[in-house]
């Protein structure tokens, strides 16, 4: 089974990413937002948990009304250079309240991890070549943040001392 990192531990990942025409298996699945979209009601009715992979060109708006539905929401980084998704995360968790998990997920590597947990990102699924372990001390390279962000709301000079 694949591991991924998710609240700064590396996990066993149950989650099963789907296409568009894959057979569903048993288990928490992770559809993408076309067939999301196609199969809504037959996807609710399987009582399993349920997320939605959301390319970086889509407004997250579209699924603020079936938010409470899901369990996660992952967001794709088709390329490092490609930041549209930290402003999905943003406005998922800022904008829309959303408390489930949001996990990046395509090219995502260890020295965005500290700017994506920022963003409201809380699961990182990262390339295959890549060193989940090396990855954590990504979280620990930087002590202090002086903006508000989503997981931290206050700036610096409003948090005391």
């Amino acid at each position: 089974m694949r591991s991924v990192i998710k609240n700064r531990q590396i996990v066993e990942d149950h989650w099963q990413a789907v296409g568009e025409e894959d057979e569903l298996p048993v288990g928490a699945v992770i559809v993408p937002l076309t067939r999301w979209r196609r199969e809504r009601d037959e996807l609710l009715g399987r009582d399993e948990p349920l997320g939605v992979r959301l390319p970086n060109t889509a407004d997250v708006a579209e699924l603020v009304a079936d938010l409470p539905l899901l369990d996660l929401v992952a967001l794709e980084f088709p390329k490092f250079s490609d930041g549209r998704a930290y402003s999905q995360a943003r406005l998922l968790r800022e904008r829309h309240g959303y408390r489930g998990e949001i996990r990046a997920v395509g090219d995502v590597l260890r020295d965005q991890l500290f700017f994506m947990v920022r963003s409201g990102f809380d699961a990182f699924e990262l390339r295959a070549d890549r060193s989940l372990e090396d990855a954590l001390a990504a979280f620990d390279e930087f002590s202090t943040s002086y903006q508000p962000a989503a997981d931290q709301p206050l700036p610096l000079y409003r948090r005391g001392r």
